[in-house]
């Protein structure tokens, strides 16, 4: 009877206790938005940084933003050799070639939506220099199927990466990949390309050799 008695006893304690317990961490509540009295608050609410700051967790000066170790390459990074002269734009034009030879039917329609979305406004639907933009500009894009139309692939390429004369760079906008897939689409604006004679090419090898003999 005395156990059954001190169980009891125990029970009622022990409900009081948590009554009163609850009764301090629920009651005189400053924000009603609280939740009250939260176990390891920590693992609820991680503590933030700003971006772009300096703070200091357990006595440790930490920079939240830090620049790559000196010769980091970022993940599918294609380095471009040519630099942004003359000199680099006439390399590129030479040596240059589009590395996406075998893939240029479907390329070639990317190219297409690309250049509907960056440069239809200002070379225009048909690359003829007639875009809504143009006549806003000190002078017109030259049309691809005019004085541009014997222009290499490497010079496209090269523009769009550094800008030429009123256009800017696309670098910024436009991945290599999608670079070489506009580069598609304006030799298909350009046409078939501008062949030298026969005859040229004859003359041309022939006329240092008349003139050693004079």
């Amino acid at each position: 009877m005395k156990k059954h008695y001190k169980t009891i006893k125990f029970v009622f304690a022990s409900a009081l206790f948590g009554l009163v317990l609850t009764s301090f961490t629920s009651c005189g509540k400053k924000d009603v938005n609280s939740p009250g009295v939260e176990f390891m608050p920590d693992m609820y609410r991680s503590p933030s940084l700003e971006y772009y700051g300096i703070h200091t967790v357990d006595g440790d000066t930490i920079n939240s933003a830090k620049k790559p170790v000196e010769g980091t390459v970022s993940r599918g990074y294609i380095p471009y050799v040519y630099s942004n002269t003359p000199e680099g734009y006439e390399q590129a034009g030479l040596n240059l070639h589009n590395p996406y030879a075998s893939q240029k039917e479907a390329f070639e329609k990317d190219g297409e939506v690309l250049y509907g979305k960056f440069c239809v406004h200002c070379h225009g639907a048909a690359g003829a220099g007639d875009g809504k933009v143009a006549g806003k500009l000190p002078g017109p894009p030259p049309a691809y199927n005019g004085a541009l139309k014997n222009l290499p692939e490497g010079k496209i390429f090269h523009s769009i990466t550094y800008g030429k004369n009123s256009m800017g760079s696309h670098a910024s906008q436009l991945t290599q990949e999608e670079r070489w897939k506009l580069v598609f689409y304006v030799q298909k604006l350009q046409g078939p390309k501008e062949t030298v004679s026969d005859s040229t090419k004859v003359e041309s090898a022939v006329t240092p050799s008349v003139a050693a003999k004079h």
